[in-house]
This record gives structure tokens, sequence and C-alpha cells, in this order.
């Protein structure tokens, strides 16, 4: 995840913005924004979406690779990863290149995890449970979703997910527009 934080400062130092700037923009402390880049904070999804709001690019492009028009995705390049306060995994499964609006990630939900934050935005959101159980909310309703289930709603009503066993759940998740809205 280093990559993140160098890609920060990179677009930071190429826009001519000082941490000061940025600060205001964000609403988050100069100290806090200089450990960052420095790779000595980690970021919650929530002040990452901020930054990328800032430098008006999609959080995806902070774990992305610089190549562009990929279509073919092998096992050995794909890259997972973490998001702070959180012991999930997420890997982008999709391709690289220009105008793309889906974005296929394959999930390892630990054990007890889930979602704090209840989202609504844009886009729709289609999930496959490839093993374990997730209760998944949709709007003002529940679901218990097993191996094989399947949801795909509108991404503008509330929802959230949470894995209330203690083993892991692998699901895959299809979501536009990408993942990390742009």
């Amino acid at each position: 995840m280093d990559n993140i934080y160098e890609r920060i400062r990179s677009l930071r130092v190429s826009m001519n913005m000082t941490l000061k700037e940025l600060s205001e923009k964000t609403g988050l402390s100069v100290s806090f924004l200089s450990q960052v880049e420095r790779g000595n904070s980690s970021l919650a999804i929530t002040s990452l979406q901020k930054i990328a709001d800032v430098f008006k690019v999609s959080m995806s492009s902070f774990f992305e690779s610089t190549e562009s028009n990929s279509f073919f995705t092998p096992v050995e390049a794909r890259k997972p990863f973490q998001i702070e306060r959180s012991d999930s995994v997420f890997t982008r499964l999709g391709g690289n290149f220009p105008g793309k609006v889906l974005e296929p990630i394959h999930i390892v939900l630990a054990p007890l995890q889930g979602q704090e934050v209840i989202f609504n935005h844009p886009g729709e959101e289609f999930y496959y449970i490839l093993r374990g159980r997730v209760l998944m909310m949709v709007g003002d309703k529940e679901y218990e979703m097993n191996e094989g289930d399947t949801i795909h709603f509108p991404s503008t009503l509330n929802h959230t997910w949470h894995n209330p066993t203690d083993e892991a759940v692998h699901m895959i998740a299809v979501l536009t527009p990408i993942i990390f809205h742009e």
C-alpha cells in the first residue's frame, strides 16, 4: 500500500498544491497528511475519498498500475489490498482501460467483519456469495445470504454488509460506477 502514499504526494506536487492547501480542501490536518505522504499513517476510506475528490480522481486510481488498456488480468497480476480498520481483503478482477464503468472485485470478508458505514451512491451493485454467510442490509431489509446466493440492487439505497460468523466469506462484487467513484 506504500504506492498509495507516493501517488498522493505525486498528485499534490503535480498540482502545485501545498500540504496546507490540501488540508484546507479535505478538512484533514497538515500533520496527518504529512504522515500519510511519508507512509507513516494509515488512511480511512473516507479520508482517501476526500483526497481523491480534491484531485478529481477515483479512489481506485490509487490502487491501479499505470498500465492502460489492460483487458486480461492473470491471477499473478492481481494485487490484493486492505482498507484501514478492516481485516477484509479486496482484489480487483477487471481490466484497466479508459471509460470502464464496471468494477468486478473478489472480497474476502474477515470473520465478524463488516462495513462500519452505511453507503448510498449512484450506480448498481451485484454480489455473488462463493463461500460463507453474510448479512446484507439494503434499504430497510436485511438479507441472509449463503453460498450461491446473489443480490443486485441500485446503490442509491442505503446498504451495508456484515459477516456474523467466525469463518471468512468469499464473494464476488460487481459495482458500477467503479468501486471508488470517480
